[in-house]
This record gives structure tokens, sequence and C-alpha cells, in this order.
């Protein structure tokens, strides 16, 4: 589809996210079948990349290519493909590799889709997460008059309801970077007494669709990058969550989530336990 065509829905975006999405877990599920083995590291020795990893992105970038040529694709395993339609596909092909590795059930797909607008700001507007290991669909779009709706295996999702911080379950993560871990791990022993208890579950993309689900109550990171968060960060928002990116301790982004309704007292504990850099 040309730029001339006209901008894309939506819906039309997330029906191609969708597609890509199942079609990489079938990949992804045929090299499990197989055996996992690790074909390179990246920041360090434990970053680790699969050829599960590689087929997968390989195979969302063809579908991608296909059926819309003009489109630009960021993906975490190649290259920055530039486009002239002003759309912009966002892929990780598998969230959680270390999780795949190692056969713990909490690994993704996500692809997301981003919109540049005419002035120029660039919004998400489809995203698909897809637990390769268990093969629940989390699916979020944005239509024609803003609005945002979410589902997980098409049935709607919302956060949760308000709870006071002390009994809200957080989901979080930790670098691959040795010092960047160190302060994530003082951060940590300060929230974890002003919140119920942390999970460390090895998946941003799953992490945030939870927080959308309500299955946790909040999410912190640092050291995320655009294709981990893309598409769950729709999710968490179209089912009433609030992200935003701050600048982490360790000069990195820190992504916050929480449920709109109880954002600004997570975000107050975060900066206050020392996750972020002074404000």
């Amino acid at each position: 589809m040309s730029a001339a065509a006209g901008p894309p829905s939506g819906e039309q975006l997330r029906d191609v996210a969708l597609e890509a999405a199942r079609a990489a877990v079938e990949v992804v599920r045929e090299h499990a079948a197989r055996g996992v083995g690790v074909a390179a590291t990246k920041t360090s020795e434990v970053d680790v990349v699969t050829e599960a990893d590689r087929a997968s992105e390989t195979l969302v970038r063809a579908m991608l290519r296909e059926r819309r040529p003009d489109d630009a694709v960021l993906g975490e395993e190649g290259d920055d493909v530039p486009g002239t339609s002003g759309v912009r596909w966002v892929v990780d092909p598998i969230d959680g590799t270390v999780n795949f590795l190692y056969g713990i059930p909490q690994y993704a797909v996500s692809v997301a889709a981003e919109v540049t607008r005419p002035d120029g700001t660039a919004e998400v507007v489809a995203g698909v997460v897809v637990n390769a290991a268990t093969g629940t669909e989390y699916v979020a779009h944005v239509a024609a008059d803003g609005t945002a709706t979410a589902t997980r295996d098409g049935a709607p999702i919302r956060v949760a309801p308000p709870t006071p911080l002390g009994r809200r379950l957080v989901a979080t993560g930790f670098s691959y970077d040795a010092g960047l871990r160190e302060l994530q791990a003082r951060a940590l022993v300060r929230l974890l007494p002003r919140v119920r208890d942390v999970r460390r579950l090895g998946a941003c993309s799953l992490d945030l669709c939870h927080v959308a689900e309500g299955l946790v109550d909040a999410y912190v990171e640092e050291g995320i990058h655009l294709w981990d968060h893309a598409a769950g960060g729709l999710v968490a928002r179209a089912a009433g969550a609030r992200t935003e990116l701050l600048t982490g301790v360790g000069g990195r982004d820190l992504m916050v989530a929480a449920p709109a309704h109880g954002f600004d007292e997570f975000r107050a504990a975060v900066v206050a336990s020392g996750y972020a850099a002074l404000e």
C-alpha cells in the first residue's frame, strides 16, 4: 500500500500485526520442539540470541514487506528499515529469550504499528503480544475517533481496581548489564517495603499485558527498548493504565506503568525508592 492510498486504520494495522505475530509464534514453537541453543550474545554474555529469534523476525519482516511494502520496520535483531508511508512497525521476535532458552512459559512475540501524525508526533495505534508458550493473545488498537480497546483472547480486559499502595503487586525486571543491575537491586530494596510484593517474570511485553488484565498492579523496569514495550504499552493504556518513560538512575529509559487511578502514587514511590534520576 502506498502513502497516496491514505493512512490505514488502527483496525487494519491490528489485523496485519495479529497475522504476523501468529505466524511467528508457529516458527518459535517449531524451534522449541527441536531444542533451543544460543546463537549469539548481545550486551553481555548472559544477554542471548537464539536462531528462533532470528527466524521469527525474518518471517515477520517478510510478511510486513509483502503486505505493506512502503512501511518502515524497527526490529530487535535486524536493521532499521526506513519507509515512506508514515507507518513504522516495531517488532520483538521473542521477548523473554532467556525464558525461552530455559523452557519457562513466559515469552512472547510482540508486533506494534506506530503512525506519524501530520504534526510530526508518533503514536502506537495497534499492538499485539502473543505468549508463544501458551498461545494467549493480547490485542489493542486505537480507532479513528481516538478510543482504544484491549482484549485477551478476544475478551475485553481492564486494569485492577483501586488498591492501596501497600497492597499492590509489582512486576519488575533487571538489566543484563551488571552495573545497572546493582543499581536496580538497591532501588528494589527500598521499594519492596512500600508494596505488597514483587514478581520478576522475565518479559516486558507480557508484564505490561498483565497490568492491563489486572494480574499485577504495576510495573517498573529500567533498560528496556521500544520493541519491548511498544505493543504491550498500548495494551496497558487501552485497558486503563498510564505508562511513562523516565530517565532511570542508570541513565537509560525507565518504564513505569500502573492503572491510571493509582499511577501518580506508584510513580512517586518509584522515584522515592531511587529508580529514577533526580527530577
